[in-house]
C-alpha cells in the first residue's frame, strides 16, 4: 500500500488566461517541496509539465500536463492545463479528475476571458474553487483594485487569505497566523473576520461560540465547515502569489495542505449507470476496500512508447497483475505495470487507492472517459459526459503522397482520441476528409502532430460549411410499400406527423401508433427509415435537424411485413411530409471576439457588417486595445484571418465559439440547392 491514505491526497487543477503563468506556479511549488533542484522557466524549455517539442518552441502549453509532489504527509496532483482558447477542450476533459479547481489570475492583465470561462466551467461542473493571483511583483500594479475586481465579477464569496505585504514582493498571512503585519491594502484582521464570518455560516454550533460567546475560533476548528463552504459555493478563497519570486508560495502549500479538499471531502463524482436517457445515478465512494472504479481522463498515443491511458480512481484498489475491465468490454486486460506521472517521466507503482491519479501503458482497448472496473457489476458506469465547445473551424486534408490515405485516417483517428475538441469528418457530398478544431491555432498544431509523430504531410483547403435543414411548419405524410416478387412480398404501410423543435433541440421519434396496426418490432424500423431521410437532407442535401417525427397510424400484413418494407415506408412517409413542411436551410452562427487597436475598429465594425455580422459590445482592455463582442455566419468567416491581419497591419487577433444556427438568406438557399441538383443530376448521368 501507499504510505499515504486518501485523506491525504489534494487532486488540484490549475486554469487560467495563457500567460498567467500556471505551468511557472508547478515549477515553483516542485521547486519549494525539493522536488527538483532548479526551477524551469518557460523561456529555457526547462519546466517539468511543457516537454513537448511543439509546446517548447511556440512557449505555451499545448496540453494538459500532470505533476506531483509530497508535502510532509500530503500527496498532492497538480494538474496543469492550456489557457489558449484554441486548446479549451484539453482543459476541460481533465477537470473531472480535480476536487479543486484553482484559477491562476496574472496579476498585470487582470480578469480575461479565460478566467471567466474556467470559472464558470468549474462551478457546472460542481467543483471547489479557489482564486490563485500571480505576478503581484510586476511593476505599477493596482492589487487592491483587482481584488475588488475579482469580488465584483464571481461574488463577495471571494475572500483573500493572504494580502500583499506593505514591502513589495511579500505577501501577509490572514488565515493560520494573522498578526497584523502591515499590508499594501485593508488590514490583516479585517480579512482574517471576513474569512471566519463567512465559514462558520456553516456551522450553527460553532456559530454560536464565535458571535454569541465572543470565543477565538482556530484554524483547526474552522477545517470542516471550510471544507462545506468550499464544496457548497460559498466561499472562494483567494490568494496571492509570486511563481517568479517565490512569495507566497510556501502559503499556497499551506492552504493546499490544510484547507482544500482531500477526495473524500469534496463533491462526490457524478456516475451513472446505463444509457441516456434512461441513466440513473449510481454511488461510487473512495473505500479501498470496494470494486474497483476509475475513470481515464486523458489518452496520449506516442509512436514509440505505445498508448498511455491517464486516469483517476476512484473506488477500490488497483494493483498490478490484476485483471480489468474497460466499459462494457467482456474481456479484461492484465495490469503488468502501473506507473506515476511527472510530466514526461513515468515511475513504477504496485497500487493505486482511491484519489490517486495514475497511468496504465500499452493498452490499445483503452480510450478517454473509459470507465475502469474489475467487476461486472460495474458494467456501463459512466460520468456525467463533459461539456465541450463544438469545433467549427475547419480544414479540408489531403495527402501528400498519393497512397497516404489509410496511414491519413489512423493517425487522425489517433490525434481525435486524445482530444475531445478534435473532430474528424468524411463529407461525402464534396468527398473530402474534413478536420474541425477551436481555431486555426489548434489545427495548425494538429498538422504539425500529423507530420512529426507520424510523418503524415498534407495539403489544405477551406472545407465545405456545416450546413443543416429543417421545417418551418408541421405536416403529414403517408406512404405503402408494396412489392411482389413471385415469392413473400413486402409489405408495410405508416402514417406520420412531423413538427419543428426550437433551434438546437435536434431529433424527437414518438410513436402514438395504437391497437398493433404497427406492430412493436416495425417501429424501430419505421425510425430507422426517418433517421436514413434526415442524413440525406431535402432541399440541399446537408443533415435536417430540429423537428418531431409522430408515427401514428400504418398498416402491416401478417406474411408480407418485413423490416425492410417498414424501413422504406417510413423514409417515403417522411419524405412526403417534408414536402409540405416549408423546408429552409440553416447556417451555423458563431460568437465572435476581436481584439485590436482602438484606430482599427472602425474598419473593424464595417467589414463585418458587410460580412453579415453583429456588433454586440465593444470595450477597453487593461492594456488599452479594443475588445469587440458580436456574432457572424461561420461562412463568411473562411479567410478572415488573412482579412484581419489587413485591417490591423497584423497586429488584431480573434477568437470563435459556436453559438446557434439561423436560417440562410433566401439567395443563399436557392445556389445552395441548385447545386444539390447538380450534383444528382451528374451522378445520374
Amino acid at each position: 500500500m501507499p504510505d499515504y491514505t486518501t485523506q491525504d491526497i489534494r487532486n488540484i487543477a490549475l486554469v487560467g488566461q495563457s500567460g498567467a503563468g500556471k505551468t511557472t506556479l508547478v515549477e515553483a511549488l516542485l521547486y519549494h517541496a525539493g522536488v527538483i533542484q532548479n526551477q524551469g522557466a518557460i523561456e529555457r524549455g526547462d519546466t517539468v509539465c511543457d516537454f513537448d517539442p511543439q509546446e517548447k518552441r511556440y512557449e505555451h502549453s499545448l496540453d494538459a500536463a500532470l505533476a506531483h509532489l509530497r508535502v510532509d504527509q500530503t500527496h498532492i496532483n497538480l494538474l496543469d492545463t492550456p489557457g489558449l482558447i484554441d486548446f479549451f477542450g484539453r482543459a476541460f476533459s481533465v477537470l473531472q479528475a480535480a476536487e479543486t479547481t484553482a484559477v491562476v489570475i496574472n496579476a498585470e492583465t487582470g480578469i480575461e476571458p479565460a478566467t471567466l470561462a474556467m470559472m464558470e466551467h468549474a462551478r457546472n461542473d460542481n467543483l471547489c474553487r479557489a482564486i490563485i493571483v500571480n505576478k503581484i511583483d510586476a511593476d505599477n500594479l493596482d492589487l487592491e483594485a483587482l481584488l475588488n475586481s475579482i469580488r465584483e465579477t464571481f461574488g463577495d464569496v471571494c475572500l483573500p487569505l493572504n494580502l500583499p505585504a506593505a514591502e513589495p514582493g511579500q505577501v501577509v498571512d490572514c488565515f493560520f497566523s494573522p498578526d497584523g503585519a502591515p499590508t499594501a491594502f485593508s488590514s490583516v484582521a479585517e480579512a482574517h473576520t471576513n474569512i471566519v464570518d463567512q465559514v462558520v455560516e456553516m456551522d450553527e454550533q460553532l456559530m454560536e461560540l464565535y458571535l454569541e460567546q465572543g470565543q477565538e475560533l482556530k484554524s483547526e476548528q474552522l477545517h470542516d465547515p471550510f471544507e462545506v463552504a468550499l464544496r457548497d459555493g460559498h466561499l472562494i478563497p483567494i490568494c496571492f502569489v509570486s511563481a517568479k519570486s517565490g512569495a507566497g508560495i510556501k502559503q499556497l502549500l499551506k492552504i493546499i495542505t490544510r484547507l482544500l479538499p482531500d477526495p473524500t471531502e469534496g463533491n462526490p463524482p457524478n456516475f451513472m449507470k446505463g444509457e441516456p436517457p434512461h441513466a440513473t445515478p449510481v454511488s461510487v465512494t473512495p473505500d479501498p476496500d470496494k470494486h474497483v472504479v476509475a475513470h481515464v481522463f486523458k489518452v496520449s498515443n506516442d509512436p514509440f512508447r505505445g498508448k498511455l491511458g491517464i486516469f483517476r480512481v476512484y473506488q477500490g484498489t488497483v494493483t498490478t497483475n490484476s485483471q480489468l475491465l474497460i466499459g462494457d468490454s467482456r474481456k479484461p486486460f492484465k495490469l503488468s505495470h502501473l506507473y506515476r506521472i511527472q510530466g514526461n517521466a513515468q515511475t513504477e507503482l504496485t497500487q493505486a487507492i482511491p484519489g490517486d491519479i495514475c497511468a496504465v501503458a500499452r493498452v490499445d482497448e483503452i480510450f478517454r472517459d473509459a470507465v475502469l472496473h474489475d467487476s461486472h457489476d460495474e458494467d456501463n458506469f459512466h460520468l456525467q459526459p463533459e461539456q465541450f465547445p463544438m469545433p467549427l473551424f475547419g480544414l479540408a486534408v489531403i495527402p501528400n503522397k498519393r497512397g497516404d490515405e489509410q496511414k491519413l485516417s489512423d493517425a487522425l483517428l489517433k490525434l481525435a482520441s486524445e482530444d475531445p475538441c478534435l473532430a474528424i469528418e468524411h463529407d461525402a457530398q464534396a468527398n473530402e476528409t474534413v478536420i474541425r478544431g477551436m481555431g486555426e491555432l489548434h489545427l495548425r498544431v494538429v498538422l504539425e502532430q500529423l507530420a512529426e509523430r507520424y510523418n503524415v504531410h498534407v495539403e489544405t483547403h477551406p472545407p465545405s460549411i456545416p450546413y443543416r435543414e429543417t421545417i418551418s411548419a408541421a405536416a403529414e405524410g403517408h406512404y405503402r410499400h408494396k412489392k411482389q416478387t413471385g415469392g413473400a412480398g413486402q409489405f408495410g404501410e405508416v402514417s406520420l406527423r412531423i413538427a419543428p423543435l426550437p433551434r438546437g433541440e435536434g431529433f424527437l421519434f414518438v410513436d402514438e401508433v395504437k391497437g398493433g396496426v404497427i406492430p412493436g418490432q416495425f417501429i424501430p424500423a419505421v425510425e430507422k427509415g426517418v433517421r436514413l431521410a434526415l442524413e440525406e437532407g431535402y432541399i440541399a442535401g446537408y443533415p435536417i435537424q430540429d423537428l418531431q417525427v409522430t408515427v401514428y397510424d400504418g398498416k402491416f400484413h401478417a406474411v408480407d411485413s418485413k423490416e425492410i418494407a417498414f424501413v422504406t415506408a417510413g423514409k417515403k412517409a417522411f419524405q412526403a411530409a417534408l414536402e409540405k413542411a416549408r423546408p429552409i436551410v440553416l447556417e451555423p452562427v458563431v460568437n465572435i471576439s476581436i481584439t485590436a487597436s482602438g484606430d482599427a475598429m472602425g474598419d473593424i465594425t464595417a467589414d463585418l457588417s458587410v460580412k453579415r455580422g453583429r456588433i454586440h459590445n465593444t470595450e477597453m482592455t487593461t492594456d488599452g486595445r479594443m475588445l469587440i463582442s458580436g456574432q457572424a455566419p461561420l461562412a463568411e468567416l473562411d479567410d478572415y484571418s488573412t482579412r484581419l491581419k489587413s485591417l490591423t497591419g497584423g497586429e488584431g487577433s480573434y477568437e470563435i465559439s459556436f453559438s446557434h444556427y439561423d436560417p440562410v438568406p433566401d439567395n443563399i438557399q436557392r445556389t445552395l440547392a441548385e447545386k444539390h441538383q447538380q450534383q444528382i443530376h451528374h451522378q445520374d448521368e
